[in-house]
C-alpha cells in the first residue's frame, strides 16, 4: 500500500477465490530455453477511488498512467511479475483488460509482452469486519461512512481494493497453489499482538481477535513451473503499511507479523502452525525453491517500520539476502530531493519508493525479490533511470514505486 491514504466510496460483498488464466498461446520452446527466468515485484498504484472503476479505466488502451505501468513493464520485461495495488474483481476482468489493451500493446516505442498465465484472487482489504477495529468507539459497516476503511479486515473503502495480481510466462501449478488470506494473526505464535497504551489491556477484543487474520491483503503461495524440474515457490504479498494507526502501533505490529509469515514458512519446522485456506498445515517443503516477492513496506534500516520487520526476513537462513538490487536513479533522486534523505543510513541505490521528502519519510528500499540460497543468480536491478534518460519519465509518473527485478537459474 502506498504511503498515502485517498478517500474513495466503498461498496461491501463478500468473494470467494478466483482464478484467472490468460487465454494467450503457450510461451514458445525459446522462450523456455531462456539463459535465466526475470521475477518481478512492481507496486504499480493501479488502484482507484470506488469498485468498478478500474475496469473502466482499463476497457480500451487510453489511460495514461496503465500506459506509464505497461511501457516499464515492456522495458524490464520480467517473466513472472507480481504487481501490488492492483483493485480485484471477482471476474478478474481488469487483470484481463490490463493485458490486452497495455501489456500486449507497444508503449511509447517498446514491444508488447503477453503472459499466457496470470493468477488473481481475493483481498481482505475493504472486507468489512463488523468490529470496532480501530477502537473508536464505532463499530462502521456502511461503506459511504467515514471510518469504514479503518475497521475493515485489511484498509480498503470496498473490497478488492489495493489488491495483487501475479503475470506469468509459465506455468503456475494451481492445484498447489496454497493461499493464507483466512489465517488468523492471534494463530501466529509469539504474534506482536497490540496493547492499549492507556490500560496495558489487549488492544482487540476475544471476538475480534477470532475474527481478524493476519493478512492485511494476502498471502499466496505459487508454484510455477519454470522448466522440467521442480517449480520455483513465488511467495507473494503486500503487508500493510507501519505508520498509520494510533499510539497502538497495530500496524506497525502487523507489518512486522505479515513478514515474519514468510520467514517461518520457509525455515523447516518453524512453520508448523500455519495452515492455509484449504485447511492444510505447515510451511514450505524443505529444500524447495522460491522467491519472496512484494511490497513490505519496511527498510531494513531508515523509515518508520519496526527495527526487525524486514531484517528478520533478510537474516532467514534460507533466503539470500545478498541479492541487493540497485540503480542510478535513486541516489539521484535523493541528492536532488534532500529533506528526509539525508539523515538515511542506508544506500540510496538500493531505494524502490519515492516517497515524501519533507516530512519524511524520504526514500526507502521497500519493495523485494529474493530468492532461496541455492537458486542461481545472474542478475538484478531496480528500473529507476537518471533524470537524463528518456524513459525515466513514465517510471516516475506512473507510480511512487519502482519496479524490481532478480534473474535466476
Amino acid at each position: 500500500m502506498r504511503l498515502s491514504r485517498r478517500n474513495s466510496r466503498a461498496v461491501s460483498l463478500t468473494t470467494a477465490a478466483v482464478l484467472s488464466l490468460a487465454s494467450a498461446p503457450p510461451v514458445s520452446a525459446a522462450e523456455t530455453q531462456r539463459d535465466s527466468v526475470r521475477f518481478a515485484t512492481y507496486n504499480a498504484s493501479l488502484h482507484r477511488q470506488s469498485e468498478g472503476e478500474l475496469v473502466a479505466d482499463l476497457s480500451d488502451g487510453d489511460d495514461e498512467q496503465a500506459q506509464a505501468v505497461a511501457e516499464n513493464i515492456q522495458r524490464v520485461r520480467p517473466d513472472v511479475l507480481l504487481v501490488n495495488e492492483f483493485d480485484y474483481d471477482e471476474a478478474g476482468r481488469a487483470a484481463e483488460l490490463f493485458q490486452r489493451n497495455y501489456l500486449s500493446q507497444g508503449q511509447n516505442g517498446t514491444s508488447g509482452i503477453d503472459y499466457p498465465y496470470r493468477y488473481t484472487a481475493p483481498s481482505n482489504t475493504g472486507v468489512p469486519s463488523g468490529f470496532d477495529l480501530d477502537n473508536d468507539g464505532r463499530s462502521v459497516t456502511d461503506p459511504d461512512e467515514p471510518g469504514y476503511a479503518d475497521d475493515a479486515l485489511g484498509f480498503g473503502e470496498f473490497p478488492g481494493q489495493y489488491g495483487m495480481v501475479v503475470y506469468s510466462r509459465y506455468p503456475i501449478d494451481t492445484d498447489r497453489v496454497r493461499t493464507f488470506r483466512e489465517f488468523r494473526w492471534a494463530d501466529m505464535p509469539h504474534a506482536l499482538l497490540p496493547t492499549d497504551p492507556e490500560t496495558g489491556g489487549d488492544f482487540y477484543s476475544d471476538e475480534e481477535l477470532a475474527a481478524l487474520p493476519l493478512s492485511s491483503k494476502s498471502h499466496w503461495d505459487l508454484p510455477v513451473r519454470v522448466g522440467p524440474g521442480p517449480p520455483v515457490h513465488l511467495l507473494a504479498s503486500h503487508p500493510t503499511p507501519p505508520n498509520f494507526g494510533g499510539p497502538e502501533q497495530r500496524n506497525l505490529a502487523r507489518n512486522h507479523d505479515e513478514i515474519r509469515f514468510w520467514s517461518d514458512y520457509v525455515s523447516p519446522r518453524a512453520g508448523d502452525y500455519i495452515h492455509d485456506d484449504r485447511g492444510e498445515r505447515g510451511g514450505l517443503r524443505p529444500g524447495a525453491a522460491f522467491v519472496v516477492a512484494g511490497d513490505l513496506n519496511a527498510d531494513p534500516r531508515d523509515g518508520g517500520s519496526h527495527p526487525d520487520a524486514v531484517s528478520q526476513l533478510l537474516d532467514t537462513a534460507r533466503v539470500n539476502a545478498s541479492v541487493r538490487p540497485r540503480s542510478e536513479g535513486g541516489p539521484e533522486a535523493a541528492e536532488l530531493q534532500r529533506g528526509a534523505n539525508e539523515e538515511h543510513d542506508g544506500d540510496p541505490a538500493h531505494d524502490t519508493g519515492d516517497f515524501t521528502d519533507d516530512p519524511a519519510p524520504g526514500n526507502l528500499r521497500v519493495d523485494y525479490v529474493l530468492p532461496s540460497r541455492g537458486l542461481p543468480v545472474r542478475d538484478s536491478g531496480v528500473f529507476w533511470p537518471t533524470t537524463d534518460d528518456p524513459r525515466s519519465e513514465a517510471a516516475a509518473t506512473a507510480s511512487d514505486h519502482r519496479l524490481v527485478w532478480t534473474d535466476v537459474l
